[in-house]
């Protein structure tokens, strides 16, 4: 072999050296593109490629597995290179990918601001009115001789005859009336007694027009009447005809429907906006289109353990008992209004914790970060921002609590709570 054919083979293997090297520095270093010039180009040279710091490589499911150098997973999928300048800036946050957004049904609303109404809306129950509540229990023994009202639910007037008794007390008093009455005519202290047996009738609930009876016809009655205390239904009844009862027992119970009370449960929260008086209304799906009016009259002194609401009295007029004991309806307590535009975002928006509150804010790029906010007071689907976020931020109203599951926002949190 001359020396020319030694110099070309050498020049060759020379050039196939140089070509491995530049194709194994390429795959090394995928960020960085290969720059070519062409011959007779313009001699300024284009600005030199950013090159990003690959930090590691992550699972392509999104498991947990990492990697420092480029792998495959079980599947034959390359680890996905994670930046630097991917890494979001504040603790907690999540760059999400638009098809994750989508599958997520993430929905993002601006903080605006707006009138709140001061309104307190409260689920409510219609109860019977107890101030307008009456048993009827005679004060004396005696036996139900006649029965003029048996069943539950019938409506009755005031003094209306509801049974007639026999009681010998009763007698026995109305003849001791009789023989003092007579005595008197001749022997005027024993008017005294007469006066003393009328007035222990009066005493033993016999109504006014027996005892005037029995002053004009001077003739004991063997029965007596038992007669309505108020209009209204009878909510109960315990008298048979022919029973014995006994001085107390309770024959009859009234309650009158011309104004029932409403009891709203109305959240713990909402507490430093009642105030009795204030005007209240109700309205109940038997009614659909009809609002009662009515007034708070009672705000209890406990808080429900199990419900954290507390119970409010409303006093409502119901002359056409429309409304029925048991029925179910909301309630609207109305309390002072002001023309205050207060910041909020959707009810939805906030996290709580229990010891802080939380809004995510959707940053551009699919980033989402955790921002801690203090609320105030909340109407209807909208709660006040006191601070933590300014006009026009967007923050996620929907799918909020499957992004903190996707970024462990809740571990990242209590980090940035044990580092104050």
């Amino acid at each position: 072999m001359n020396s020319k054919n030694i110099i070309a083979i050498a020049a060759t293997i020379a050039i196939a050296a140089a070509a491995g090297y530049l194709l194994g520095t390429r795959q090394q270093h995928p960020e960085t593109p290969m720059v070519t010039v062409a011959p007779g180009a313009n001699n300024s040279r284009p600005p030199a490629p950013i090159k990003r710091r690959i930090l590691y490589y992550r699972h392509p499911m999104g498991l947990k597995d990492t990697s420092p150098v480029p792998k495959k997973d079980a599947m034959s999928m390359d680890y996905v290179p994670v930046y630097a300048d991917d890494q979001p800036s504040v603790p907690g946050s999540v760059t999400l990918t638009p098809e994750k957004i989508q599958t997520l049904g993430v929905r993002s609303e601006s903080a605006v601001r707006r009138r709140l109404s001061q309104d307190i809306l409260a689920a409510g129950t219609v109860t019977i009115a107890e101030s307008l509540q009456r048993t009827v229990s005679p004060r004396f023994d005696g036996w139900i001789d006649q029965l003029y009202v048996t069943t539950i639910g019938t409506p009755v007037r005031a003094g209306q005859a509801l049974a007639t008794i026999y009681s010998p007390e009763i007698v026995a008093i109305e003849e001791e009336y009789l023989l003092a009455a007579r005595a008197a005519e001749t022997s005027p202290p024993m008017q005294e007694l007469a006066q003393a047996a009328l007035e222990r009738l009066r005493n033993l609930g016999i109504s006014a027009n027996t005892v005037a009876r029995l002053k004009d016809t001077r003739t004991a009655q063997r029965t007596v009447t038992l007669a309505a205390p108020i209009g209204g239904t009878v909510a109960e009844t315990t008298a048979i005809a022919g029973m014995r009862f006994t001085a107390g027992e309770t024959l009859f119970r009234l309650f009158d429907l011309s104004q029932v009370w409403v009891i709203a449960q109305v959240a713990e929260q909402d507490l430093p906006r009642l105030q009795v008086g204030q005007a209240a209304s109700f309205e109940s799906a038997a009614h659909p289109g009809r609002r009662f009016a009515g007034k708070l009259s009672f705000v209890a002194p406990t808080v429900d353990g199990a419900t954290r609401a507390i119970q409010a009295r409303i006093e409502l007029a119901n002359s056409g008992g429309a409304l029925k004991p048991g029925m179910f309806g909301r309630a609207t307590l109305s309390a002072t209004a002001d023309d205050l535009e207060r910041l909020t975002v959707p009810v939805g928006a906030v996290i709580d914790s229990g010891t802080r509150q939380i809004v995510l804010l959707a940053r551009p790029g699919g980033r989402f970060e955790p921002r801690e906010v203090r609320t105030g007071i909340r109407s209807g689907p909208w709660v006040e921002i006191q601070s933590g976020l300014e006009e026009g931020d967007l923050v996620v109203s929907a799918a909020n609590f499957l992004i903190d599951a996707e970024s462990n926002l809740r571990g990242a949190l209590s980090g940035m709570t044990s580092a104050r």
